[in-house]
């Protein structure tokens, strides 16, 4: 036996390959396979089969799928082999021997070729691995989410190893064959560069140089047609080997090793710090004798303890390649853009040999700009200009400026530009020179008018700020507490000023332990004092940026300092300042223009932590009322949402005194509405963590409660300890209501779980809360679910009692829909009891409260009991009769699980192909998913 990934999923045995089936059961098979031997959740399972949408029953679809690989493998003698497939609680996992998998095999071949020391070992077991795929991972699986990333990282492990294979054939001298390995997959995945480059190079190694160049032109006249970007530093490092006559084999480079090692002689780029050398110019400078021929360089020092940023380095001499480049860096305040610039900068000065220009636009700076004259003045004096010669207006400098750099190679860094039209008066004119500009600022109209391409910069990881925190403090103090430094790079918030405001007030004080250090900084009370020494700080450059910002976006700003959850769109920020959600929009593309916030997804910003804390004092007296208004524009919005997802069902509570809600958006359906609730989840949590913190009980109980409908869809997701903390408010506010109305769902919710004796608990006190809070459809609801458990635990008779008295209080309170589940329920806890008679006179009630009262599901239900009553009776032409029926309305509302069930009580007493049929449609149905 065998199981395939590296091609169609597949299981082969000795008779052939398993019949698996459609491509939702293949798809679960390679979930349980790439998870072998470990349990999986079925949640995961769901995420597999159906991102974000799956269908209603997706818990159902994934059972019978189960169901019918277990049979199949069964079929099959799988347990010989040591496979089996075993449930555990809410998950399943396929125990399988790693030898029967391909993709693990895979992974040894692989492993044990690295290891060898010879190169003909080496190509024969890489030969041997790649021969165990058999087409694209994962093939047949309807690749969602999981699967589909899967399938990528195994397809770039293939595509990696047919690199590794060709370096073994360059190795052993036979470049012709490492040319034909590459050439199929270069050919396939065309925008690869590191496959056109290692092919560049076999070609070139196996003498056939004009094939190479081609390749080479082809290459990147796809990239800029494509994805208009010019070809990164491997492609451009194998170009110029080429064009300089690079060593070919047999001859070792002077100074190193050729492209593939990276070092070189010369002017070529030089590896260290991760960086990749800005290309070289495209035509000879040209000297006016009116100037000085001498290179002029501005720059100001390197920066010292520079760590970190290789993407963003590569990403920027990428930038650099195309014609009369603007290379713009952008990012928030302290996030290191300058040190970024001048280290790009400093890197291999010959690129550029008529200079490198550098101006400190001081664009948020309180001393205000320079003036553009002034900055030019200065730029001409450097090119040679004499002093008389520089013209007095600001557009006469300018021309002269892109008169002299023409035809130079010259780099202009420009340093906190504010906005995009000063620096278009500085840009040079020359298509060799390379603009490189820095703002806090997007800048927007630059890329528009100019196609400046932007290079975003985002904060440090933990090892990089770690990383930086040692350059400063010395290796020795880091190790001895790593765990420490890690903390505080955190702390932190991976923004440079503030890891090196906090080296420096350790490098002074050398009695300190960072441990201590961490400990002051994790009291957000005070950490941006901690962020602040001499003149330099977190405070001092946040200040200078908001100071640009107007009096709306400031105000907005400071609201959202007081925002509990970590995710915020304009209606929550409209909630908070008290706007509407438009003028919010506003407020926050002109907060995100200027790095202050961040938009992770359309319509859905973050604060950084240390923002958030400068923010929240920019107006610390508001923070109680932006507290309240933010709560109660959860809860409207959780109300409006309930409603969406299940219309017409009671409202699960009275709403809160001084309750002002504000800024309520509206749900086109039921998806919508359900996906907010998915998405705002663990904000929902944190804002009724916050509520309790704050004493504002009745907030937090209520926007827990509020989530019923998406507790309902996914029940076994971990609900149970934030329904708790409902419960510690409710009691808290001493809420007979609320804690009745609680106890029901986590009551619910235990039993779902398996946690019937904890369940019992609970709900058997529900009752009488509702009663005592005159909550009487409550207390129908409670001995509903409190039946339920009851039934279970083999307390027939209690059960009984107890949905009998939710059928009269649903009565008396006239409420169909809670009088309709509760002789549901009744009429199914009849049957068990061996009362038919009673059972089809409950399910008669029900169904004459009228179909218009009820879904089709529920009728649906209750049919199928009428049915079992009937042939319980011995009323058996009766009974088929109500059981085709209940299964008919099912198939017509859609209601797979149903109809099967239906017609697994039809198939018990009859043997018409017609039912065998139907229910295997529906189960197919059922099986295959939404």
């Amino acid at each position: 036996m065998e199981f395939r990934l590296l091609g169609t999923v597949s299981v082969d045995t000795r008779t052939g390959p398993l019949p698996l089936g459609p491509a939702k059961r293949r798809s679960l098979l390679a979930a349980l396979l790439l998870s072998a031997n470990t349990p999986v959740p079925v949640a995961r399972l769901t995420d597999s089969l159906w991102g974000e949408e799956p269908p209603p029953r997706a818990r159902g679809v994934i059972q019978g799928h189960v169901s019918r690989l277990r049979a199949l493998l069964t079929g099959a003698e799988a347990q010989a082999y040591g496979v089996e497939l075993v449930t555990l609680g809410d998950a399943y996992v396929l125990r399988v021997p790693e030898t029967l998998l391909d993709y693990q095999r895979f992974e040894e071949l692989l492993m044990l070729a690295r290891q060898q020391r010879s190169a003909a070992d080496t190509v024969r077991m890489l030969d041997d691995a790649l021969s165990l795929w058999q087409g694209p991972a994962l093939g047949g699986t309807s690749t969602e989410g999981p699967l589909q990333a899967a399938a990528h990282t195994l397809e770039e492990s293939r595509l990696a190893t047919v690199e590794e294979l060709a370096r073994a054939y360059a190795d052993l001298g036979e470049h012709h064959r490492a040319a034909s390995v590459l050439r199929a997959e270069a050919v396939a995945h065309p925008m690869r560069e590191s496959l056109a480059a290692a092919l560049i190079l076999a070609l070139y190694r196996a003498g056939r140089q004009s094939e190479a160049l081609d390749w080479f032109h082809r290459t990147r006249r796809l990239l800029a047609d494509e994805l208009g970007i010019d070809p990164g530093h491997e492609l451009a490092d194998a170009y110029a080997l080429i064009l300089r006559g690079g060593p070919r084999p047999g001859a070792a480079p002077a100074g190193g090793t050729d492209a593939a090692g990276a070092s070189r002689a010369g002017t070529g780029p030089v590896e260290g710090a991760g960086t990749a050398a800005p290309p070289g110019p495209r035509g000879p400078a040209a000297h006016n004798p009116s100037v000085a021929t001498h290179p002029t360089d501005l720059l100001p020092r390197a920066p010292r303890g520079f760590h970190g940023r290789n993407a963003e380095l590569a990403a920027l001499t990428r930038a650099a390649a195309g014609e009369a480049p603007v290379c713009l860096v952008t990012g928030p305040a302290g996030v290191g853009k300058t040190s970024l610039a001048l280290q790009w900068a400093h890197h291999n000065p010959g690129v550029f040999p008529d200079g490198r220009l550098f101006a400190d636009l001081r664009g948020f700076s309180e001393t205000g700009e320079p003036a553009l004259i002034d900055v030019l003045r200065e730029f001409l004096l450097a090119l040679g200009v004499a002093p008389r010669r520089v013209p007095e207006s600001v557009s006469a400098a300018a021309a002269l400026f892109r008169s002299l750099t023409d035809r130079r190679r010259l780099l202009v860094v420009l340093d906190n530009a504010r906005d995009s039209a000063t620096v278009r008066a500085l840009l040079p004119g020359g298509t060799d020179c390379v603009t490189l500009v820095t703002s806090r600022n997007r800048l927007e109209g630059l890329i528009a008018s100019d196609a400046a391409r932007p290079v975003p910069l985002g904060i440090l990881g933990p090892q990089d700020g770690t990383a930086l925190l040692a350059g400063v403090l010395g290796e020795e103090r880091i190790l001895a507490e790593p765990v420490a430094a890690r903390r505080l790079a955190e702390l932190c918030g991976g923004l440079p000023l503030a890891l090196r405001v906090t080296a420096a007030r350790l490098a002074g004080r050398p009695q300190w332990t960072l441990a201590g250090l961490a400990d002051e900084l994790a009291d957000e009370r005070g950490r941006l004092t901690f962020l602040d020494v001499d003149d330099t700080g977190v405070s001092a450059a946040l200040r200078l940026t908001v100071q640009q910002l107007p009096a709306d976006a400031v105000r907005q700003l400071a609201r959202l300092g007081h925002h509990p959850g970590g995710h915020f769109d304009p209606y929550t920020c409209a909630a908070l300042a008290g706007t509407d959600p438009a003028a919010a929009a506003a407020a926050l593309e002109r907060l995100g223009s200027a790095h202050l916030v961040t938009e992770t997804a359309p319509g859905r910003w973050v604060l950084h932590d240390l923002v958030r804390l400068y923010a929240r004092g920019l107006d610390p007296a508001s923070g109680a009322e932006a507290l309240v208004d933010v709560l109660d524009h959860y809860i409207a919005t959780a109300l409006a949402a309930a409603d969406t997802a299940e219309p017409g069902g009671e409202p699960c509570f009275v709403l809160p005194e001084g309750y002002r809600p504000a800024a309520v958006r509206d749900f086109a359906d039921r998806a919508a509405a359900m996906h907010w609730l998915a998405t705002e989840r663990d904000d929902l949590a944190r804002a009724a963590v916050a509520a309790r913190g704050a004493g504002l009980h009745d907030r937090a109980w209520r926007i827990i409660l509020l989530q019923w409908p998406q507790v309902v869809w996914r029940v076994r997701d971990s609900w149970a300890p934030l329904l708790e903390l409902a419960l510690d408010s409710a009691r808290a506010k001493q809420d007979l209501y609320a804690e009745s109305r609680v106890l029901n769902l986590l009551g619910w919710v235990l039993t779902e779980e398996g946690r019937t004796a904890e369940a019992l608990t609970l709900l058997e006190r529900s009752p009488g809360l509702a009663q005592q809070a005159g909550d009487r459809l409550g207390e129908a609801t409670a001995l509903i679910n409190l039946a339920v458990v009851q039934a279970g635990q083999g307390e027939l008779d209690r059960a009984l009692e107890g949905c009998g008295r939710a059928v009269v209080l649903a009565r008396e309170e006239e409420d169909r829909h809670t009088e309709m589940l509760a002789l549901q329920h009744l009429a199914r806890l009849q049957l068990s009891a061996h009362r038919p008679g009673d059972a089809l006179g409950s399910a008669r009630t029900a169904l004459a409260l009228g179909p218009e009262h009820e879904e089709a599901a529920r009728r649906s239900l209750l049919l199928a009991v009428s049915g079992e009553a009937r042939l319980a009776l011995g009323e058996e032409d009766e009974g088929i009769l109500l059981l085709d029926r209940a299964a008919e309305e099912a198939e017509r509302a859609g209601y797979d699980e149903g109809a099967v069930r239906a017609l697994e009580a039809l198939l018990r007493v009859s043997a018409r192909a017609e039912y065998r049929t139907r229910h295997a449609l529906a189960l197919r149905r059922l099986t295959d998913g939404g």
